[in-house]
């Protein structure tokens, strides 16, 4: 059971937010930010739907075997097999739950799941039954139930609690409905639902109105206490609310609220970052709590009001999301302590392998750029900590480009490849980019179909690191890669590189599952 003003937090990022399209994160990538955000201090972590495919098992396997500190959850429909599938895979974890579902509103039972009410209250019994011989920590789920009767939500979370569910989940799965409305039925369903003093009630708000941080803090006021979001709102269609705004509005007006969670907030800057990192999507300049623009002012009002006084236009401190104070920080007489020192305070906590491989790439970086930004760092660490392991390498390229109509940009790349050879290859293309990445697929030797490419500054200044993203697919599949450099051109071989990567790890696990 919650206390009065302690509200858990859900995170189903690795789930609602990695089945998203564009979204998508290799096993490494969830694990990494599995770990994160057990450090950023999640009370549970909804890691993947086990019976969705066997790599998503493994993943969840892998996460509940390895993290520590939070719940692991893993979805399971209302079916004997979905729910064994699901006990397996967080079997290993330090507290497993099992969050089983099924539709409830009159459009999903008669299109969906052909079954009357009838049907429906017992299967979802049946479910939550069968889930608590596996585990103590039941989550129970009416999906669609902001579209559900009220009654018959009333009877079949009655019946859930019966049947041993320990939390109560009311999705707006469609991002339908407005904060009044949701408040409502959170407090009727606390009135009237039997034995609901015994149980947490929980809400999953999607955003396809916009509404869905205002629906769960409305929810919140209803009496739910637990939330479901994930770090930057990414999720299914317009995503669910946003961990970083509900933490936040929260903390800031707590004089309305009076409620608290176990989150860290000075570690959700790193871990939105780590995210845009791991999916290769960024958030928008504008976005709330972690966006670039979120703590910067342009207007000559807002600038001298901010030297005055910085709540004039400020209502939270950036320090208290982990946004350094002073975004300058190192240069290249710095030592590794002072290195060290600086992560520390970013967030980052690293092995001492990873210290010296930061550190070595810190200098090489230094004697490129006169000054160092937090933001050069958090690319060095996430491109070390967050990346795949090079096969591919890129030893050198040349680019001709120029204008007019007989222009004919034209590229050459010296890759060292995977069995210790070297290869080179050129190619002509529209354009230096589309010229380089002609030369890098006939390196390589593989049809890469490019879906986007978009490249960004990560710090200030004209000698600036540029962040590479390529989105591309191969047989059938996409798959995300990154590459940072003071050099544009160098960083987008180097992301199209670590596309090729990831295909050499695909190619390798299909050869061993031939094998076996």
């Amino acid at each position: 059971m919650a206390s009065d003003n302690r509200v858990y937090v859900f995170d189903t990022s690795l789930r609602d937010g990695e089945q998203a399209p564009g979204f998508s994160m290799d096993p490494r990538g969830k694990r990494r930010l599995a770990h994160q955000l057990a450090e950023l201090g999640v009370d549970v972590i909804e890691a993947g739907f086990p019976s969705a495919s066997p790599d998503d098992f493994q993943a969840v396997f892998g996460i509940a075997t390895e993290v520590r500190g939070a719940s692991i959850a893993g979805l399971a429909r209302a079916t004997k097999g979905d729910i064994e599938a699901c006990a397996r895979a967080v079997e290993k974890a330090e507290r497993p739950r099992i969050h089983t579902f099924i539709s409830t509103s009159p459009l999903h039972r008669l299109h969906k799941l052909n079954m009357d009410k009838g049907q429906v209250l017992a299967a979802a019994v049946a479910a939550v039954e069968l889930a608590r011989r596996y585990v103590d920590d039941v989550e129970f789920s009416a999906e669609d139930a902001i579209r559900t009767e009220p009654e018959y939500l009333v009877e079949i979370f009655s019946a859930a609690i019966a049947a041993g569910a320990r939390t109560l989940n009311v999705p707006d799965t469609v991002g339908y409905s407005t904060p009044d409305e949701v408040r409502e039925l959170f407090a009727r369903l606390k009135r009237e639902v039997r034995g609901a003093e015994n149980v947490i009630f929980s809400c999953h708000c999607h955003n396809d109105l916009g509404l869905a941080v205002a629906n769960s803090l409305a929810a919140l006021e209803g009496g739910a206490r637990q939330v479901e979001c994930t770090v930057n709102g990414i999720g299914e269609r317009a995503g669910n609310a946003a961990l970083e705004e509900l933490v936040m509005a929260l903390r800031t007006r707590y004089e309305r609220y009076g409620l608290v969670t176990g989150i860290d907030t000075t570690k959700i800057y790193p871990t939105s970052r780590l995210l845009q990192n791991i999916t290769g999507q960024q958030v928008q300049r504008n976005k709330a709590i972690v966006g670039d623009n979120a703590f910067a002012h342009e207007s000559g009002i807002h600038q001298h009001g901010m030297l005055k006084h910085r709540q004039t236009y400020e209502i939270m401190n950036p320090e208290d999301v982990g946004l350094s104070k002073s975004e300058l920080v190192l240069g290249k007489h710095s030592g590794r302590h002072a290195l060290k020192d600086r992560l520390t305070r970013m967030g980052y906590r690293l092995e001492d392998a990873e210290t010296d491989r930061v550190f070595t790439a810190f200098k090489a970086l230094a004697d490129k750029k006169k000054e160092i930004y937090d933001a050069d760092l958090e690319a060095i660490v996430l491109g070390i900590t967050g990346g795949v392991t090079s096969s591919y390498i890129l030893k050198s390229l040349s680019i001709q480009s120029a204008t007019g109509e007989t222009r004919m940009p034209t590229a050459s790349v010296r890759l060292a490849t995977p069995d210790g050879r070297e290869v080179c290859e050129a190619a002509v293309g529209d354009g230096p980019v589309d010229a380089l990445f002609r030369a890098l697929s006939r390196a390589i030797g593989a049809e890469i179909t490019l879906k986007s490419f978009h490249i960004r500054s990560i710090s200030f200044g004209s000698d600036a690191q540029g962040q590479a993203t390529v989105e591309a697919e191969w047989n059938g599949q996409e798959h995300v890669g990154r590459g940072t450099s003071t050099d544009i051109l160098e960083a987008s071989a180097l992301a199209y590189l670590d596309v090729a990567n990831r295909l050499l790890k695909v190619r390798a696990r299909e050869a061993l599952a031939a094998a076996a």
